[in-house]
């Protein structure tokens, strides 16, 4: 791979409005939370921060409204030096995600996409040419991740999550797919034409996707670490990369870290299995402290 140290990340920006509990609620259920804190987030800002700080080049190519959540959307991005020139301002309101996390630091999120909604096709194709490593992930219009395949000049990084629909050639120019365990089943599920979510473990679901066509798939599984599956001739090499054991607090923008460092790695010419090394570290030293971009380390001396 050549080396660069260009990401462009395109995709969602968010406001966090994040609720603490002791215990997140059953359906019908009301549970008082002990605070809330407005935060920046959404997957692609998300990203673009931790691209950032891991020691990228970073662009992110988005969108948000004219309410006053925009400043708050952007304003970390701006100050970790991410070059924000070709985000859309529209009339409308910015992203939004309601967040419940637990005192186990396990979370629910809703996510209202607002301005993201914006970052169609046309949207996309008129943000001009993508450089570098590109990254994508589900938080906008299947037609805008279309596009931005097709402009893509490097690798693509592909977090689809949430899982939408995407056609196989595009889902298979992912090189790499990332994605948890569940994410993975289901874009199998989705490859294969079927409703039936594999319950197999992780390696044998990363083999059958390469099979589908995909040249290499990386199965974040939280603090069991993460999961490198690259495509051979016969079979697909299967690595296992441990993860840091840290006490969560707050798991919250998690595995956009990883995906977000994963990028920033792949693009200064590391391999995909050192880069998830790196990216596996640098995520979970995100979920020592409150919110997704507020924990991020903003510093690389512990990696």
């Amino acid at each position: 791979m050549a080396t660069t140290t260009q990401v462009t990340i395109v995709g969602s920006s968010n406001v966090d409005i994040t609720a603490m509990m002791r215990r997140l609620p059953s359906p019908g259920e009301t549970v008082l939370a002990d605070s809330y804190r407005l935060t920046p987030g959404g997957k692609g800002a998300n990203q673009a921060l931790a691209a950032a700080l891991a020691g990228a080049r970073a662009e992110f190519i988005g969108a948000v409204g004219n309410d006053s959540h925009a400043e708050i959307a952007l304003g970390q991005l701006a100050e970790a030096g991410v070059v924000l020139d070709r985000v859309q301002h529209i009339d409308g309101a910015t992203g939004v995600a309601i967040i419940s996390v637990d005192a186990q630091a396990e979370n629910s999120i809703a996510v209202i996409s607002g301005a993201n909604s914006a970052m169609d096709e046309v949207a996309v194709r008129e943000a001009g040419a993508l450089a570098g490593v590109l990254v994508l992930q589900g938080e906008i219009p299947a037609s805008g991740i279309r596009a931005a395949i097709d402009a893509a000049t490097g690798p693509i990084v592909l977090n689809l999550a949430p899982v939408i629909e995407l056609d196989r050639d595009y889902l298979c120019r992912a090189n790499p797919l990332v994605v948890n365990e569940h994410e993975a089943a289901l874009i199998l599920a989705q490859l294969e034409g079927t409703t039936a979510l594999s319950t197999e473990p992780e390696a044998v679901i990363a083999q059958r996707l390469c099979n589908q066509g995909l040249e290499s798939v990386v199965i974040t599984m939280g603090g069991d670490g993460a999961l490198v599956a690259q495509r051979g001739e016969d079979s697909a090499t299967i690595t296992t990369v441990a993860a840091s054991k840290v006490t969560a607090v707050d798991t919250t923008g998690a595995g956009d870290a990883f995906t977000g460092a994963l990028a920033a790695r792949l693009a200064i010419g590391e391999t995909l299995i050192d880069a998830a090394g790196f990216a596996s570290h640098f995520a979970a030293l995100s979920v020592q402290g409150h919110g997704a971009q507020a924990s991020y380390p903003r510093s690389l001396e512990n990696l």
